[in-house]
Protein backbone atom coordinates (compact mmCIF):
# COMPACT_ATOMS: atom_id res chain seq x y z
CA UNK A 1 0.00 0.00 0.00
CA UNK A 2 3.19 2.35 0.24
CA UNK A 3 5.23 3.33 -2.51
CA UNK A 4 8.32 1.65 -0.33
CA UNK A 5 6.71 -2.18 0.05
CA UNK A 6 6.16 -2.09 -4.28
CA UNK A 7 2.95 -0.47 -4.15
CA UNK A 8 3.68 2.59 -6.51
CA UNK A 9 1.53 5.01 -4.84
CA UNK A 10 4.30 6.95 -3.17
CA UNK A 11 2.92 6.80 0.27
CA UNK A 12 5.53 5.97 3.32
CA UNK A 13 5.75 4.13 6.63
CA UNK A 14 7.70 5.60 9.46
CA UNK A 15 7.47 3.85 12.87
CA UNK A 16 4.12 2.45 11.91
CA UNK A 17 2.53 4.96 10.81
CA UNK A 18 0.57 4.91 7.55
CA UNK A 19 -0.01 7.99 5.34
CA UNK A 20 -0.78 7.25 1.26
CA UNK A 21 -0.36 10.60 -0.30
CA UNK A 22 -1.49 9.35 -3.75
CA UNK A 23 -4.79 10.45 -5.81
CA UNK A 24 -7.09 8.32 -4.05
CA UNK A 25 -7.18 8.90 -0.81
CA UNK A 26 -5.47 9.58 2.51
CA UNK A 27 -5.47 6.91 5.42
CA UNK A 28 -3.93 7.63 9.22
CA UNK A 29 -3.80 4.85 11.25
CA UNK A 30 -1.46 2.13 12.73
CA UNK A 31 -0.67 -0.71 10.19
CA UNK A 32 2.10 -2.60 9.19
CA UNK A 33 5.10 -4.21 11.45
CA UNK A 34 7.34 -3.05 8.18
CA UNK A 35 10.49 -4.08 7.73
CA UNK A 36 12.70 -1.84 4.98
CA UNK A 37 15.26 -4.79 4.36
CA UNK A 38 12.12 -7.10 2.95
CA UNK A 39 11.90 -7.40 -0.69
CA UNK A 40 8.84 -5.98 -3.01
CA UNK A 41 6.86 -8.82 -4.29
CA UNK A 42 6.83 -9.38 -7.94
CA UNK A 43 3.69 -7.07 -9.18
CA UNK A 44 1.83 -10.37 -10.40
CA UNK A 45 2.61 -11.64 -6.36
CA UNK A 46 0.33 -8.76 -4.87
CA UNK A 47 -2.52 -9.79 -2.91
CA UNK A 48 -5.99 -7.89 -4.21
CA UNK A 49 -6.76 -4.71 -1.76
CA UNK A 50 -9.33 -7.43 0.29
CA UNK A 51 -6.55 -9.57 0.98
CA UNK A 52 -4.12 -7.26 2.41
CA UNK A 53 -3.24 -7.83 5.94
CA UNK A 54 -5.64 -6.38 7.92
CA UNK A 55 -4.43 -5.73 11.61
CA UNK A 56 -7.44 -3.85 12.80
CA UNK A 57 -5.90 -0.20 12.28
CA UNK A 58 -9.33 0.42 10.25
CA UNK A 59 -7.20 1.08 6.99
CA UNK A 60 -9.00 -1.78 5.48
CA UNK A 61 -12.43 -2.50 5.05
CA UNK A 62 -14.57 -5.41 3.51
CA UNK A 63 -17.91 -3.46 3.54
CA UNK A 64 -18.32 0.31 2.58
CA UNK A 65 -21.87 1.90 4.55
CA UNK A 66 -23.02 5.34 3.13
CA UNK A 67 -26.03 7.48 4.42
CA UNK A 68 -27.25 11.06 3.67
CA UNK A 69 -28.08 12.31 6.98
CA UNK A 70 -27.01 12.25 11.09
CA UNK A 71 -29.51 10.52 11.98
CA UNK A 72 -29.27 7.45 9.90
CA UNK A 73 -24.96 7.50 10.07
CA UNK A 74 -25.44 7.63 14.19
CA UNK A 75 -27.98 4.80 13.64
CA UNK A 76 -25.31 2.83 11.43
CA UNK A 77 -22.56 4.14 13.94
CA UNK A 78 -23.90 2.24 16.67
CA UNK A 79 -23.51 -0.92 16.07
CA UNK A 80 -19.59 -0.42 15.28
CA UNK A 81 -17.00 -1.10 17.92
CA UNK A 82 -13.65 -1.09 18.28
CA UNK A 83 -10.94 -0.62 16.49
CA UNK A 84 -11.78 2.44 14.93
CA UNK A 85 -10.16 4.13 12.50
CA UNK A 86 -10.70 7.06 9.91
CA UNK A 87 -9.65 7.38 6.33
CA UNK A 88 -9.90 10.13 3.96
CA UNK A 89 -10.70 9.78 0.68
CA UNK A 90 -10.51 12.93 -1.05
CA UNK A 91 -11.59 14.84 1.61
CA UNK A 92 -14.57 12.19 2.03
CA UNK A 93 -14.19 11.05 5.73
CA UNK A 94 -14.93 7.87 6.47
CA UNK A 95 -15.50 6.01 9.72
CA UNK A 96 -14.11 2.13 10.27
CA UNK A 97 -15.01 -0.24 12.75
CA UNK A 98 -15.87 -3.50 13.46
CA UNK A 99 -19.40 -5.08 12.79
CA UNK A 100 -19.82 -8.29 14.82
CA UNK A 101 -22.06 -11.06 13.70
CA UNK A 102 -22.95 -14.22 14.95
CA UNK A 103 -21.63 -15.57 11.23
CA UNK A 104 -18.88 -13.31 10.52
CA UNK A 105 -17.11 -10.24 11.39
CA UNK A 106 -16.44 -7.11 8.96
CA UNK A 107 -14.35 -4.19 9.17
CA UNK A 108 -17.17 -1.52 7.70
CA UNK A 109 -16.45 1.81 6.67
CA UNK A 110 -18.68 4.69 7.19
CA UNK A 111 -20.03 8.12 5.60
CA UNK A 112 -22.06 10.94 5.64
CA UNK A 113 -21.97 12.07 2.27
CA UNK A 114 -25.33 14.57 2.03
CA UNK A 115 -28.49 14.34 -0.22
CA UNK A 116 -29.01 14.04 -3.77
CA UNK A 117 -28.54 11.55 -6.21
CA UNK A 118 -25.70 13.10 -8.23
CA UNK A 119 -23.33 13.74 -5.29
CA UNK A 120 -24.04 9.98 -3.87
CA UNK A 121 -22.85 8.72 -6.95
CA UNK A 122 -19.67 10.81 -7.08
CA UNK A 123 -19.42 9.21 -3.06
CA UNK A 124 -19.78 5.97 -4.19
CA UNK A 125 -16.87 6.30 -6.35
CA UNK A 126 -14.78 7.25 -3.77
CA UNK A 127 -15.48 4.40 -1.77
CA UNK A 128 -14.65 1.66 -4.48
CA UNK A 129 -11.40 3.59 -5.08
CA UNK A 130 -10.35 3.89 -1.27
CA UNK A 131 -11.32 0.39 -0.24
CA UNK A 132 -12.39 -1.86 -3.58
CA UNK A 133 -15.34 -3.53 -0.95
CA UNK A 134 -17.15 -6.52 -1.57
CA UNK A 135 -20.15 -4.85 -0.70
CA UNK A 136 -21.87 -1.36 -0.37
CA UNK A 137 -25.23 -0.38 1.04
CA UNK A 138 -27.15 2.98 1.33
CA UNK A 139 -28.80 2.85 4.75
CA UNK A 140 -31.49 5.58 5.74
CA UNK A 141 -34.96 6.73 5.86
CA UNK A 142 -37.79 7.44 2.87
CA UNK A 143 -41.27 8.78 2.34
CA UNK A 144 -43.80 5.47 2.09
CA UNK A 145 -45.75 6.24 -0.57
CA UNK A 146 -48.14 3.26 -0.24
CA UNK A 147 -50.72 1.87 2.39
CA UNK A 148 -48.49 -1.50 2.08
CA UNK A 149 -46.30 0.13 4.18
CA UNK A 150 -46.45 2.04 7.89
CA UNK A 151 -44.34 3.91 9.32
CA UNK A 152 -41.34 2.08 10.83
CA UNK A 153 -41.16 -0.24 8.20
CA UNK A 154 -37.90 -1.17 6.27
CA UNK A 155 -38.46 -1.38 2.21
CA UNK A 156 -35.28 -2.90 0.41
CA UNK A 157 -34.89 -2.08 -3.08
CA UNK A 158 -34.91 -4.48 -5.63
CA UNK A 159 -34.88 -1.61 -8.91
CA UNK A 160 -35.20 2.36 -7.71
CA UNK A 161 -36.39 3.98 -10.62
CA UNK A 162 -35.33 7.73 -11.96
CA UNK A 163 -38.52 9.28 -12.10
CA UNK A 164 -37.38 12.70 -12.81
CA UNK A 165 -36.07 11.91 -16.20
CA UNK A 166 -38.25 12.90 -19.12
CA UNK A 167 -39.54 15.28 -21.40
CA UNK A 168 -41.71 18.05 -20.26
CA UNK A 169 -43.77 18.91 -23.10
CA UNK A 170 -46.14 22.21 -23.81
CA UNK A 171 -49.39 20.06 -22.36
CA UNK A 172 -47.85 16.82 -20.53
CA UNK A 173 -44.66 15.44 -18.82
CA UNK A 174 -43.72 12.32 -21.11
CA UNK A 175 -41.66 9.84 -18.87
CA UNK A 176 -37.79 8.59 -19.62
CA UNK A 177 -37.89 7.07 -16.73
CA UNK A 178 -34.26 4.72 -15.85
CA UNK A 179 -34.09 1.89 -13.60
CA UNK A 180 -30.84 0.66 -11.91
CA UNK A 181 -30.56 -2.33 -10.29
CA UNK A 182 -28.99 -4.21 -6.99
CA UNK A 183 -26.68 -7.46 -7.42
CA UNK A 184 -29.09 -10.83 -8.06
CA UNK A 185 -26.86 -12.12 -5.18
CA UNK A 186 -28.04 -8.98 -2.50
CA UNK A 187 -31.31 -9.13 -4.01
CA UNK A 188 -31.58 -13.10 -2.73
CA UNK A 189 -30.30 -12.45 0.69
CA UNK A 190 -32.01 -9.62 1.76
CA UNK A 191 -35.50 -11.27 0.56
CA UNK A 192 -34.49 -14.07 3.30
CA UNK A 193 -33.60 -11.69 5.92
CA UNK A 194 -36.90 -9.96 4.91
CA UNK A 195 -38.87 -13.29 5.17
CA UNK A 196 -37.18 -14.48 8.52
CA UNK A 197 -37.43 -11.05 10.73
CA UNK A 198 -34.61 -11.64 12.86
CA UNK A 199 -33.30 -8.44 12.47
CA UNK A 200 -35.66 -6.52 14.51
CA UNK A 201 -33.60 -7.93 17.44
CA UNK A 202 -30.84 -5.85 16.41
CA UNK A 203 -33.13 -2.80 16.29
CA UNK A 204 -31.69 -0.41 18.71
CA UNK A 205 -34.95 1.70 19.04
CA UNK A 206 -38.11 1.31 21.91
CA UNK A 207 -41.22 -0.85 21.13
CA UNK A 208 -43.49 -0.01 18.61
CA UNK A 209 -46.78 -1.31 18.64
CA UNK A 210 -46.93 -3.22 15.97
CA UNK A 211 -43.56 -4.73 14.92
CA UNK A 212 -41.74 -3.55 11.73
CA UNK A 213 -42.04 -5.21 8.91
CA UNK A 214 -39.94 -5.67 5.92
CA UNK A 215 -40.45 -5.89 2.17
CA UNK A 216 -38.27 -5.53 -0.69
CA UNK A 217 -39.90 -3.71 -3.81
CA UNK A 218 -39.02 -1.21 -5.76
CA UNK A 219 -37.87 2.36 -4.64
CA UNK A 220 -38.13 5.95 -6.06
CA UNK A 221 -35.20 8.28 -6.06
CA UNK A 222 -35.09 12.03 -7.79
CA UNK A 223 -34.09 15.38 -6.63
CA UNK A 224 -37.45 16.70 -5.62
CA UNK A 225 -38.41 16.64 -1.71
CA UNK A 226 -42.29 15.44 -2.07
CA UNK A 227 -44.10 17.10 0.56
CA UNK A 228 -47.84 16.39 0.30
CA UNK A 229 -49.85 13.58 -1.59
CA UNK A 230 -51.66 15.94 -3.92
CA UNK A 231 -48.43 17.92 -4.91
CA UNK A 232 -47.37 17.47 -8.93
CA UNK A 233 -44.58 14.90 -8.18
CA UNK A 234 -46.83 12.93 -5.93
CA UNK A 235 -48.93 12.41 -9.06
CA UNK A 236 -46.72 11.80 -11.20
CA UNK A 237 -45.15 8.91 -8.71
CA UNK A 238 -48.80 7.47 -8.59
CA UNK A 239 -48.47 7.67 -12.23
CA UNK A 240 -45.61 5.95 -13.06
CA UNK A 241 -43.94 4.16 -10.76
CA UNK A 242 -47.17 2.76 -9.49
CA UNK A 243 -45.34 -0.17 -7.51
CA UNK A 244 -42.85 1.57 -5.73
CA UNK A 245 -43.14 1.42 -1.56
CA UNK A 246 -41.17 4.50 -1.36
CA UNK A 247 -39.50 7.77 -2.34
CA UNK A 248 -36.59 9.38 -2.03
CA UNK A 249 -33.54 11.19 -3.15
CA UNK A 250 -30.02 9.18 -3.54
CA UNK A 251 -30.94 5.33 -4.01
CA UNK A 252 -30.61 5.92 -8.02
CA UNK A 253 -27.77 7.45 -7.70
CA UNK A 254 -26.09 5.22 -5.57
CA UNK A 255 -27.14 1.87 -7.52
CA UNK A 256 -25.78 3.47 -11.10
CA UNK A 257 -22.33 4.46 -9.42
CA UNK A 258 -22.08 0.64 -8.16
CA UNK A 259 -23.07 -0.32 -11.39
CA UNK A 260 -20.05 1.21 -13.13
CA UNK A 261 -17.63 -1.45 -10.40
CA UNK A 262 -17.57 -4.89 -11.79
CA UNK A 263 -17.67 -7.35 -8.53
CA UNK A 264 -19.21 -4.93 -6.10
CA UNK A 265 -22.81 -6.12 -4.53
CA UNK A 266 -24.73 -2.92 -3.64
CA UNK A 267 -27.60 -2.89 -1.90
CA UNK A 268 -30.61 0.49 -0.50
CA UNK A 269 -31.92 -0.17 2.37
CA UNK A 270 -34.66 2.25 3.91
CA UNK A 271 -36.77 2.89 7.14
CA UNK A 272 -39.94 4.57 6.41
CA UNK A 273 -39.79 8.18 8.24
CA UNK A 274 -42.90 9.70 6.93
CA UNK A 275 -46.35 8.88 4.76
CA UNK A 276 -47.38 11.22 1.73
CA UNK A 277 -50.57 11.45 3.29
CA UNK A 278 -49.00 12.75 6.98
CA UNK A 279 -45.95 14.01 6.57
CA UNK A 280 -45.27 16.88 9.30
CA UNK A 281 -42.28 18.47 10.60
CA UNK A 282 -43.05 16.91 14.16
CA UNK A 283 -43.74 13.61 12.80
CA UNK A 284 -39.95 13.46 10.95
CA UNK A 285 -38.07 14.93 14.45
CA UNK A 286 -39.83 11.42 16.13
CA UNK A 287 -39.77 9.52 13.39
CA UNK A 288 -36.54 9.20 11.30
CA UNK A 289 -34.33 8.40 14.69
CA UNK A 290 -36.64 5.21 14.65
CA UNK A 291 -37.33 4.23 10.74
CA UNK A 292 -33.23 4.69 10.68
CA UNK A 293 -32.66 2.72 13.66
CA UNK A 294 -34.91 0.28 11.58
CA UNK A 295 -32.72 0.31 8.51
CA UNK A 296 -29.74 -0.04 10.28
CA UNK A 297 -30.76 -3.19 12.07
CA UNK A 298 -31.77 -4.70 8.61
CA UNK A 299 -28.62 -3.29 6.85
CA UNK A 300 -26.61 -5.12 9.69
CA UNK A 301 -28.25 -8.29 9.74
CA UNK A 302 -27.94 -8.58 6.30
CA UNK A 303 -23.94 -8.12 6.19
CA UNK A 304 -23.81 -11.03 9.19
CA UNK A 305 -25.68 -12.79 6.42
CA UNK A 306 -24.40 -12.04 2.94
CA UNK A 307 -21.66 -14.30 1.07
CA UNK A 308 -22.53 -13.81 -2.72
CA UNK A 309 -22.39 -16.98 -5.00
CA UNK A 310 -19.64 -17.91 -6.93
Amino acid sequence: MNGDTGDGHGGQVFGGQQNITGPNANVIGTTFNWKPSAPAPPPAARPGFRERLQDGSGAVADAVVITALAAEYAAVDRHLSEPFGEVNARGTLFRTGTLLGSHRTRRVALAEVGPGNVDTGVQVERALTAFDPGVLLFVGVAGGLKKDVRLGDVVVADAVYDYETGKDGEEDFRPRAKTAAPSHDAVQRAREVAARGEWRRRALSGPLPDAPRAFVKPIAAGSTVVGHERSRTAERLRRYCGDALAVEMEGYGFLRGAHLAFGTHALVVRGISDMLSDKTEGSDRLWQPIAAAHAAAFACEFLDLFSPGK
